[in-house]
């Protein structure tokens, strides 16, 4: 008969936090086992150990682990590759952008965009910062302003809000150590790693800030992405509004 007991945990340092024994069994073990990817027990492009192994250290039957790990692939956080194992996947978000702009460099290739911090600094988290990243009341935030461009033009700008506890090393960190890409160094000198994001699409019209920092006329149109960024624990870790001028928007889907 399958075994109905708690997962085990293996260290203090990778046990789960008390957990809900409300929760079907193999919800459990997929908790389990994302925390333990969260704090880079398994890292990305690592396997984790077999269906066999987690059975037999955790103490429950093959078929629970099984369904652990398909709602851990449902999630995106794991993926099978036939004959090899189950491996860490982390998403790529480096070009993610571009299935909503397309910018083009002088021979008509397509650019990636350079990544330019303009500001940041730590302040008071206001109630909509608070709201998108469950902060308490209080609770501080690091917000960073950064322009994309290609050949020296922007295109797009972005806005970054972040919890300042998790991400402090960011406020004084040498600006080419950042680099282009955050997310690289969210990892690299934050510890923190992206497991997933959702994002909304509204358009509006261009501001001050936006003739400013993209060089548009006051009203004109323009597309805001809001992106909301979540770790393997599933906490939220970043908030960010992109802006970009309506003319570089564009739109496809596959449907089938």
């Amino acid at each position: 008969m399958p075994k109905t007991d708690s997962p085990k945990t293996d260290s203090p340092q990778t046990a789960l936090p008390q957990t809900d024994l409300r929760l079907p069994l193999y919800q459990r073990l997929r908790d389990e086992i994302a925390y333990r990817i969260a704090r880079n027990v398994w890292r990305s492009g690592e396997p984790i150990p077999t269906e066999a192994e987690l059975a037999a250290s955790h103490g429950v039957a093959i078929g629970t682990v099984r369904k652990a790990i398909d709602a851990l692939v449902a999630d995106g956080l794991v993926e099978r590759q036939q004959g090899r194992g189950t491996f860490v996947r982390r998403p790529r978000f480096d070009r993610s952008l571009f299935r909503f702009f397309r910018h083009l460099d002088a021979e008509g290739a397509q650019a990636v965009p350079e990544g330019r911090i303009r500001a940041r600094k730590a302040c008071r988290a206001s109630e909509a910062v608070r709201t998108a990243l469950g902060l308490e009341t209080g609770a501080q935030a690091i917000c960073l302003l950064r322009t994309r461009l290609v050949e020296g033009r922007p295109i797009l700008s972005e806005e970054i809000w972040l919890p300042a506890l998790r991400f402090a090393p960011l406020l004084n960190a040498p600006l080419p150590e950042i680099g282009d890409l955050l997310y690289p160094a969210y990892e690299r000198l934050c510890g923190e790693i992206v497991a997933r994001a959702e994002e909304t699409l509204t358009v509006g019209s261009a501001n001050e800030a936006d003739g400013e920092n993209l060089g548009l006329a006051q009203g004109a149109p323009v597309v805001l992405i809001e992106r909301l960024a979540f770790g393997f624990d599933s906490r939220p870790i970043e908030w960010r509004l992109t802006r970009g001028a309506a003319a570089g928007f564009r739109y496809h889907v596959d449907i089938r």
